[in-house]
Parts: structure tokens; C-alpha cells; sequence
């Protein structure tokens, strides 16, 4: 109960005002009664909102809690059926932050004039991003923060007095005994929620979840006979990875969430049937050195823990615990698509040793319960779902298990472990499927899968064998892009690029280039290129190896340079077939580039690629090959870089600010004279970077796609002068700048201020 404080001065000067402060005094002793009785601090000052209000004549009021592991002041509201929260650093960078820091009552008349916040502290500052948020405007605040025995546990904030007049004495007086109050009983709950030991105790006690909310929840799952995790996601919008932080907390072990992209643990599967895992909720996911880490919903469970323990025996086991959908997920993700997993033990003691494997590869084409095709097949497809460009095969002597990894968007990573018996039977399968020799071990050999045939989806890959030690052999298998080239605009030029190519392929005779690394775009570049220029009236042939990319219009021509049709050979077919555009997959020597240059120099547009690293450096490399220096100056349009850069993910990428070193390193990169002439954006508040989040869309990496960063050099009369007179690399790189040209890094920096990417990813493809 609360008694009289003597630190409210009664005023005597007349009968009315002394009526009315008893009137407030007894408001805020019920309120405070209110709050002392209450078993749930937040369900209590939901329903005291408005009495506290009506005391202090506020529009709004405002508790922030003290978060112990981040150290923000943290305030949870409802907007709709969904759970919001504001979180503000204890700190001058708002009100109540100052209020939390500087341990002090603040009542401001008017917080958009800062000269009055001024008066208060030089450095103290409105944080303006609610108001523009939600469109109400803050004017008077009152803030006090909420302290017991010297420990800050918060703050209380007024909003707005109705009549528009500033708090008085008498509110800084009230709200500095609610804050003592409040102080006692935060304190309380925090203890109480100390000895409870719930799975949601980390969710209640960090005020992510009411206990209102909770027991709702628990009733509901009960009726629906779902998990209360369930709920608590779907229903209140918890997001999953808190749900698994308080599970974790109260199991003691630490969280597996599901993620799409987990490296399958095939060695690990074997003996072990589905429908024990799935009905005792279960699943094996990694190897951690010498443990096996097992995922399970109730790490608790002694029977079922004795169980998985007799499976594994004589193996060390770690136990993280995971929701039930998540461990239905990764049992569906590591198992066959239609067959399950049970009974593959059986095909696998039956695989023998190396000639016995082929065999049972051999005969396993024709086989569609085979264990080895279902492999390989679940390896392609899962592959091609997950949008990746490469396939690795990589077997290792003895009993160490077979890595499969695939490589998307640039990045490699673990797709699976195969068991070391596998090995041989399932390099060989992929071979027959590419109709290759499966005798042959000691050389390399390449050839092309047409998947349709084997597993009913229409993928063409190119595999490639490369014999390594140990007597094994790893494949590596390219998923060939079909379809449709990109349009040109949606390549990722800039506005400047963008026209200066255009001009370049649409003139009648000349040679361009598009150079770069291997899978850096350069084929789907010269296909867009083609795909703007491809008209009825123009007559387009190319020489490919292999032809990826089809367009209707254009006449396409696989090279095979083991019957001595190479790419020189299909350029001098073509120039007798009267082409107006020749394509050339590459140009990788002397008498290739000089028949190109030559059928440009004759009325011919001729584009090709080259594998160098930047556009000066393709003019030295081409004159250091042999070519006439004043025939390749006449011909030359132009020279693209390319390199292909992983964009953010648009579903999840998080804006910020950044620091004035982050934006004077990135200055600095791209050059301080050049950023002044080219982009000029002087460093503010308003500047916007994004970073990577993470979310199902772009399975947890922050990175969905990749776009072109460019480095376009034009054939301009002073660059063709150079070229005449054979000038060093720097002199070159030095006048193609002088014509306007951004480097790779430039033009990624200016994506990265486009908040297309980060400058890490611009950073990891290009040097300069």
C-alpha cells in the first residue's frame, strides 16, 4: 500500500487546488496499489494506460525496459494482430536514452526546438523517426528513470499534455514516485521469473511474449493439437529464431534451426530408417569433429535419448534441440525425393569393391530403384532447385566420405557427404549418363548429360573428369543456362555504359570484346548484345563451346575441336556464308584473333570474348599475340570488363548509416578526385547503406542474385592513336579514364550507393 510523501507541497492558498491534489494523490496511490498487486507487469500497464494518462492530463505514455544482454531500452506494442517493439540506445541520442544515461528527470516544453534542448545538453537530440513514422507529432515529453537499489531498469515517458501546456511540478513529482514503484516491481518480476523454469521464460522475461499471450497460445495448440511453438510463430508473428533462443536457454543446448541450403549428411543416414525419425521426432545433421550432432524437439526425453544412443553406439553424440516442423524438414531435405531413405544399407552392403562397382553403375542405368541413379538424380535436381551453376563431385582415398558441393551465385558450399563406398559407383554412373569411357581413370574427359531422359526435368549439363591422386577421379558438372537471354537494360550497366555499348554493337563493322574471368557473365553479356541487335534484316552466326544460351534468329554452331572444326575454322566457314554479325565463343589464339580482326576490317561486326582481367590489359595482351597494332586500332569499337557481384537480398536487407570512416574508406577506393567529378555525394545523415540479413527467401545468406559490375573502354581516336604506337598498360588504362571510363571497383562502389550490394562483395571480385 502507498502512504503520504512529504515531497508533495500542498498548496495552501485555497480550498479547490487543495481538493484537487488530493484527488491526484489518491488517483496515483490506486494506480500504484494497481501495480504492487498485479502477477503480470505487462498485462497491468496495458489496462492502466489510460488511468495513467487521465492523471497526468497525457496523450500518450511510454515504459522502455532495460534489455540485459543488449543494454537498449526496449518498449513492445501491438499493431494489429503482429508484436512490434522500439528499441533505443541508452544514450543522448533521444529523450528517454538521455533520461536512461544521464539518470535524471527531463521535461521538455517543446522537443523540435533545440535550442531548448540545448539549454538541457549541447549534445542532446530528438529522435524524429516515430513522428515521420507514424505521422503524430511529439511536442512535451516527461521523462524519469525507473531505478531500484542503484540498478536502471528503465524509463517512464509522458507524451503531450492535451491541453498543449508543459507538465508541471506536481506530474515530475508524480512520475518520480511511479518510477519508484514500477522500479519495485520490474525488480520483482525479474526475480519471480528467476525461479520459474518454463521453455518461454527467455521470451516473457525479455517481454517478447505477454503471459496473457502465452496461455492463449497453450490453449490454442492444445485445441489445434499442434506444437505451442507453432503458435507462437505462426499466430503471434514470434520470429523462429527467438522461439529456438528460449528453447535452447531451457535445454541447456544450443538451437538447429532448418535451413534449405544444410549440407546433407548422407555417411551418417545409413541404417537409419525414416519413419523411426519422423515419428520420434529426430535426425542426425552434422558431424562436430568427433560428435555427431543430433537435432530432437525434447532433449529431455531419456528413453528416446537412450534410443538414438543404442543406434550410434560406441560414437560420441551432442543434442541441440529444433522445432518439430524444422526436424520434419531436415528429414525431408536429407532423404530420396520419392523413395525414402530405409533399405539403402541394404543396396550399399551389396556394393563392392572397385570392379563390382561399375558394374552395379552399369547396370543401374536401366535400374530406377537403384540407390546410386536416385543419388545422383536427388544431386541434379536439388542442384538445379537451388539455382546453382556447378556440381562437385570430390571422392578422397580410403574411408573418408565423398564431398558433393555446388557453387550458387558465385559461392561454393557443402551439399552433401556421401559414404566412401559410394564413391566409385557413383563417379561412374554420372559418367555413363555423359557417355563417357568408365574404363578410363587416367585422363581427363568431358562430355554432356541431356538430363530429361534420366530424370524427367529438361537440364543439359557439361561434365568435365580430372583424374586425382589416389586412383580416384572428381567431376565436375556445369548446369548449362537455358532459355532466353536477359534484355541488355536488365544487365546492371550504368546510364553512361549502357549508351556507350548500345553505340559500340549497333555500328555496322568493327570488333568488340567482353573479357573477364571464367563465369563471370561473359557469354550471357555477348547473347544480350546479340538479343538488342537480332533483326529480321541482320544475319547473325556464331561459333560456341558449347552452346548454352538459343535465340531464335541466330545461326548456332558447336565447335568440336577434336575432328579440327575449332573456332578458326567455323570464322572462315562463316565469312563464306555472308554474315553481317559474327560471334566467337573465344579468343584464345594468334590466327582466331587475326581472322576476327581481319572480318571486321571487311564489313563485319565481330564480337568475341577473352579471358584477361581488365580492358587495358585485353590491348596489350591481343598486341603481345601478334596483331597488326594499326589493323587492330582500326577495328576495335570497344573492350568490356565484367565481373558478376552478389546483390543483396531484396526481402531482407537492412538500411543504415554508415560511420564517416566507412564512408571515407569507400572515398578513398574509388579514388577522391574521381568521386568528386563522378558521383559528388558529400557525407550526411541521409546517406543509406544496406548490409546482409538473412531470411527463407535467400536461405539465411543476405544474398539473393548477382548483377554485372562493368569497365567499358571505347576505341576513341586518341585510344586508337595509343594502340598504333604499342603505349604501356598504364598509358592506356590512364586515357581510357580521360574518355570516361569507371573502373570495375568505381562502378561497384556506385552500385554499392545504389544499395544494390556491400562493398565486401564489390571488394572480393576486383582488385582495381
Amino acid at each position: 500500500m502507498l502512504t503520504s510523501n512529504n515531497n508533495f507541497n500542498i498548496n495552501s492558498s485555497g480550498a479547490n487546488d487543495l481538493k484537487s491534489e488530493v484527488e491526484y494523490r489518491t488517483k496515483l496511490q490506486d494506480i500504484g496499489n494497481k501495480i504492487y498487486a498485479a502477477s503480470n507487469l505487462d498485462e497491468i500497464l496495458v489496462n492502466l494506460k489510460n488511468e495513467i494518462t487521465s492523471l497526468f492530463d497525457a496523450e500518450r505514455i511510454t515504459v522502455y525496459v532495460v534489455d540485459g544482454k543488449t543494454r537498449e531500452l526496449v518498449s513492445r506494442f501491438k499493431s494489429g494482430t503482429e508484436i512490434s517493439e522500439i528499441r533505443i540506445p541508452v544514450s543522448i541520442s533521444s529523450i528517454a536514452g538521455y533520461a536512461a544515461f544521464k539518470q535524471r528527470l527531463l521535461n521538455v516544453k517543446n522537443v523540435y526546438d533545440d535550442s531548448e534542448l540545448a539549454s538541457i545538453d549541447r549534445e542532446l537530440k530528438f529522435d524524429k523517426r516515430w513522428d515521420k513514422k507514424t505521422g503524430y507529432v511529439t511536442k512535451q515529453i516527461l521523462a524519469f528513470p525507473i531505478i531500484y537499489k542503484k540498478y536502471l531498469l528503465g524509463v517512464i515517458q509522458l507524451i503531450n499534455r492535451k491541453d498543449g501546456s508543459s507538465f508541471k511540478n506536481i506530474d515530475e513529482q508524480a512520475v518520480e514516485e511511479l518510477s519508484k514503484i514500477l522500479g519495485i516491481a520490474l525488480y520483482n518480476q525479474k526475480r519471480m521469473a528467476k525461479s520459474r523454469t518454463t521453455k518461454f521464460d527467455y521470451l516473457l522475461e525479455n517481454h517478447i511474449l505477454t503471459q496473457k499471450e502465452l496461455e492463449k497460445a497453450i490453449g490454442d495448440a492444445r485445441q489445434r493439437k499442434e506444437p505451442v511453438e507453432n503458435i507462437l510463430v505462426s499466430d503471434l508473428k514470434i520470429p523462429k529464431k527467438e522461439v529456438g533462443k528460449s528453447l535452447s536457454e531451457f535445454y541447456k543446448v544450443p538451437y538447429a534451426e532448418y535451413n534449405p541450403t544444410f549440407p546433407i549428411p548422407g555417411d551418417l543416414l545409413i541404417g537409419l530408417r525414416v519413419p523411426f525419425m519422423r515419428n520420434n521426432l529426430w535426425v542426425p545433421i552434422r558431424r562436430e569433429e568427433e560428435n555427431i550432432m543430433i537435432a530432437i524437439d525434447n532433449p529431455h526425453d531419456i528413453q528416446r535419448i537412450d534410443d538414438i544412443k543404442t543406434l550410434f553406439a560406441g560414437k560420441s553424440l551432442v543434442f541441440s534441440v529444433a522445432l518439430k516442423q524444422d526436424i520434419l524438414d531436415f528429414i525431408k531435405l536429407f532423404t530420396q525425393d520419392e523413395k525414402e531413405l530405409s533399405g539403402i544399407d541394404d543396396i550399399l552392403s551389396k556394393l563392392q569393391e572397385e570392379s563390382e562397382e561399375v558394374m552395379e553403375a552399369e547396370s543401374g542405368v536401366g535400374e530406377e530403384d537403384s540407390a546410386v541413379v536416385q543419388l545422383v538424380n536427388k544431386i541434379i535436381l536439388d542442384a538445379y532447385a537451388r539455382r546453382a551453376s556447378d556440381i562437385h563431385i570430390e571422392p578422397y582415398p580410403g574411408k573418408e566420405n565423398t564431398h558433393v558441393r555446388i557453387r550458387i551465385d558465385g559461392h561454393c558450399t557443402l551439399y552433401q557427404t556421401i559414404p566412401f563406398s559410394y564413391k566409385n559407383a557413383v563417379v561412374s554412373r554420372i559418367k555413363i549418363m555423359a557417355d563417357l569411357d568408365i574404363a578410363e581413370r587416367r585422363k581427363p574427359q568431358d562430355g554432356k548429360i541431356k538430363f530429361k531422359k534420366y530424370g524427367g526435368k529438361d537440364i543439359e549439363l557439361r561434365v568435365a573428369t580430372v583424374p586425382t591422386q589416389g586412383g580416384l577421379e572428381d567431376i565436375v558438372m556445369r548446369i548449362l543456362a537455358a532459355g532466353e537471354p536477359l534484355p541488355l537494360n536488365k544487365m546492371g550497366f550504368s546510364e553512361k555504359n549502357f549508351e556507350n555499348f548500345v553505340s559500340a554493337i549497333s555500328k555496322p563493322y568493327g570488333i568488340m570484346f567482353v573479357c573477364g574471368p571464367t563465369g563471370s557473365g561473359k557469354t550471357t553479356t555477348l547473347h544480350s548484345a546479340l538479343g538488342y541487335i537480332n533483326k529480321p534484316e541482320t544475319k547473325i552466326w556464331t561459333a560456341e563451346d558449347p552452346v548454352e544460351i538459343t535465340q531464335k534468329g541466330l545461326r548456332q554452331v558447336q565447335v568440336k575441336s577434336k575432328i579440327g572444326f575449332d573456332f578458326a575454322a567455323a570464322m572462315r566457314a562463316f565469312l563464306r556464308a555472308d554474315p553481317d554479325v559474327i560471334m566467337v565463343g573465344e579468343m584464345r589464339d594468334k590466327e582466331t584473333t587475326h581472322i576476327g580482326i581481319e572480318a571486321s576490317l571487311t564489313g563485319h561486326l565481330v564480337l568475341s570474348t577473352l579471358h584477361t582481367n581488365s580492358a587495358p590489359e585485353s590491348i596489350t595482351r591481343l598486341l603481345d599475340m601478334g596483331m597488326d597494332p594499326f589493323n587492330f586500332a582500326d577495328a576495335i569499337l570497344c573492350i568490356l570488363a565484367q565481373r558478376l557481384v552478389r546483390t543483396l537480398c531484396k526481402d531482407c536487407k537492412q538500411p543504415y548509416t554508415p560511420s564517416r570512416h566507412e564512408y571515407e574508406e569507400i572515398v578513398r577506393e574509388y579514388g577522391n578526385e574521381a568521386f568528386e567529378k563522378n558521383l559528388n555525394i558529400p557525407y550526411s545523415e541521409n546517406i543509406v547503406f544496406y548490409r546482409p540479413e538473412g531470411c527463407e527467401a535467400c536461405n539465411r545468406t543476405g544474398y539473393r542474385g548477382r548483377m554485372g559490375i562493368h569497365e567499358l573502354l571505347m576505341g576513341t581516336d586518341e585510344m586508337k592513336r595509343l594502340i598504333q604506337n604499342m603505349a604501356k598498360m598504364e598509358q592506356l588504362r590512364g586515357q581510357a579514364i580521360s574518355d570516361g571510363m569507371t573502373t570495375l571497383k568505381q562502378d561497384g562502389i556506385e552500385k554499392v550507393f545504389g544499395g544494390y550490394t556491400d562493398f565486401i562483395q564489390v571488394r572480393k571480385v576486383c582488385i582495381k
